[in-house]
């Protein structure tokens, strides 16, 4: 699925960069979990790949959409557990960027939508002595929350940019999970590129 996406995202960005005045751009960032949360003390940022569309400006507010699909790995060893499981955040939102007049390579932003976090769960286990089951060898299970996404940049060039954004998700626990901030609060703060069509 992120193969798909990823060839879409291209897709769109090589037809409207034939335009001249693209509002589009692409990043590329690395995401690092951050805090005392389910996902910071089991998982490693690989990649974060945002989508950037803005299609309304006023004197110095810029309003879009925005879609992000990460990466992240299980950072447990993996030859100690009969599973693996990975997460592939994607995360829809609205945004307003802010471009001050005495300071124009300088940005900021204030985004709001959702995150549909994917775990992929694949089974490790090549030798049948642990008791599991052998038809299933993968499985995605899904979690889904509340998204605000901060973030600054500054232009290097005219088309990139070097940026960082801070995620804060609040997403929803079954009834037999416990409802505290470790099980339901994410922190993701994401260091990168981006390059402006």
């Amino acid at each position: 699925m992120l193969q798909k996406v990823i060839l879409l995202l291209i897709g769109l960005i090589s037809i409207k960069g034939l335009a001249q005045d693209s509002k589009m751009s692409v990043e590329l960032s690395y995401p690092l979990p951050i805090d005392n949360n389910f996902v910071g003390d089991n998982y490693n940022g690989i990649i974060d790949l945002g989508f950037k569309y803005r299609f309304l400006e006023f004197n110095t507010i810029k309003i879009g959409g925005s879609l992000n699909i990460g990466y992240l790995k299980n950072s447990k060893k993996a030859n100690n557990q009969p599973f693996t499981v990975n997460l592939y955040p994607i995360q829809p939102r609205v945004f307003a960027e802010l471009t001050l007049p005495s300071i124009p390579k300088f940005h900021t932003s204030l985004g709001l939508g959702y995150s549909l976090l994917l775990f992929k769960v694949a089974n490790n286990n090549n030798n049948n002595n642990v008791a599991l089951n052998s038809n299933v060898s993968t499985d995605i299970q899904n979690e889904s929350g509340l998204n605000i996404n901060t973030g600054v940049a500054y232009d290097v060039t005219e088309k990139l940019m070097i940026q960082a954004q801070y995620d804060f998700v609040n997403i929803g626990v079954d009834n037999d999970v416990p409802d505290i901030a470790y099980n339901k609060n994410i922190n993701i703060l994401k260091i990168g590129l981006g390059y402006r069509f």
